[in-house]
């Protein structure tokens, strides 16, 4: 969510962002603020010179009174009350034009970064930088749950029985291969500097609404039914959360953290779910990083994070190219967003694997995160996450790229310590 001093000062400027991310039906959106924040500043104005006007009167009623001057005081009374009704009547207009505005201004999307590339959908994304050399075997690289069940290291026939469609069983070195891949995504992120966090994976509407845009939240989060309380897409969602209306020194800052969960996503829209496979589904784990920061430290941070993630991948042998994404790509509340995509021998291309953002200070004034400043007076903090690593979608690039040629998976260095020392998985 903008500034709306923002909005009122440069209203173009925010009609011409609008543009920029390819949704013209929200410019609309823009005169109706400016009319109803109008509207709102009139009733706040008159409301403040009634009560000053109330005060004087007030006063002026005890000296008739002490005057003798009983009807006078009584007339004066009248418009007392008078002043009374108008003022909670406009108390009343206040609460719900700041109502109207809010909802308007929850669906303006963010000031993006001006070095983002103006495009309107994920195929006018741009390819920055690859790292590390993509192959392609001699060999076939099969389909990855065919190299999982080789292994007896998946059940997704007894899941659809349980569950449907979207959820799986991992069994055997494939489940522990997992469970290794998050406890060094932990270790790797502890030691970069990063506190350890395992979140709650549940929370209220007023932090899902604080979080992402109304569009994301109905096509991702479940909601628990009779409670208000959402079943959380991210670890992100739980750890912005925890500054929910807070108040940061300067001291406190930055905030790095790193936090592992299960992730739970309705997957609405085009793509569906598959029936066999594991690249889009409905539950999975995450190691995720997050970051609150001054305004000025957002864009060098935004930097680090997605480097993490290529350093981690790169440790593991996996190839893999940085995409940023266009204007049109972002999400409403992003500034600036990087993807990282991993290589598929099989596939012979590249497809994602996390997305690191920087949101600015669009979360924190949803959520009322601030930091506070003596001299310059208080400031919303900037909030970015990182993806470190998602399985078992990670573990489609990491099985093919690291199938051995008699079908046994090659275990890199980092992971043994968490495999009892196996170098491959037969």
């Amino acid at each position: 969510m903008i500034d709306i001093k923002l909005l009122r000062a440069n209203p173009e400027l925010v009609k011409e962002n609008i543009k920029k991310k390819f949704q013209d039906e929200k410019l609309v959106l823009v005169d109706e603020v400016l009319e109803l924040d109008a509207q709102w500043r009139a009733a706040h104005t008159r409301c403040d010179q009634l009560r000053n006007q109330r005060n004087v009167i007030s006063k002026q009623i005890g000296g008739m009174m002490a005057r003798g001057e009983r009807d006078k005081a009584e007339e004066t009374k009248k418009q007392v009350t008078a002043m009374a009704d108008e003022m909670a009547a406009l108390t009343l207009k206040e609460e719900e034009l700041e109502k109207a505005i809010n909802e308007r201004m929850m669906v303006i999307p963010n000031i993006i970064d001006p070095t983002v590339p103006i495009g309107k959908d994920d195929s006018e994304n741009v390819e920055l930088e690859r790292f590390g050399e993509p192959k392609v075997p001699e060999y076939e690289v099969p389909y990855h749950v065919d190299i999982m069940e080789s292994v007896k290291g998946i059940d997704l026939d007894n899941a659809r029985k349980t569950s449907g469609n979207g959820f799986y069983y991992l069994c055997g070195d494939i489940a522990r291969l997992q469970s290794a891949i998050l406890s060094y995504a932990r270790d790797f992120m502890i030691d970069k500097g990063f506190t350890y966090y395992i979140p709650p994976f549940m929370i209220r509407g007023n932090v899902v609404s604080g979080v992402m845009s109304f569009a994301e939240m109905d096509n991702m989060m479940y909601k628990i039914e009779g409670e208000d309380l959402y079943l959380i897409g991210t670890s992100e969602h739980s750890m912005i959360g925890k500054f929910i209306d807070s108040f940061l020194t300067e001291e406190e800052l930055p905030q790095t953290l790193t936090s592992y969960s299960p992730c739970f996503r309705k997957e609405v829209g085009a793509h569906g779910i598959e029936e066999r496979g594991v690249y889009r589904i409905h539950q999975f784990e995450k190691q995720e990083m997050i970051v609150v920061c001054r305004p000025e430290e957002s864009p060098e941070w935004f930097e680090k994070l997605w480097r993490y993630s290529v350093e981690f991948f790169r440790t593991l042998d996996i190839p893999v190219r940085t995409i940023e994404c266009c204007s049109g790509d972002l999400a409403d509340l992003k500034v600036k967003s990087i993807d990282v995509e991993a290589w598929s021998p099989r596939q012979k291309k590249y497809f994602e694997v996390g997305s690191c953002s920087n949101l600015g200070d669009a979360q924190a004034r949803r959520l009322g995160i601030r930091v506070k400043n003596k001299q310059k007076g208080n400031y919303f903090a900037h909030t970015l996450n990182n993806t470190v690593v998602a399985p078992p979608r990670m573990l489609i690039a990491f099985l093919e790229n690291n199938l051995q040629a008699d079908g046994s998976i090659r275990i890199p260095e980092v992971l043994r310590m968490y495999m009892g020392g196996k170098d491959c998985i037969r």
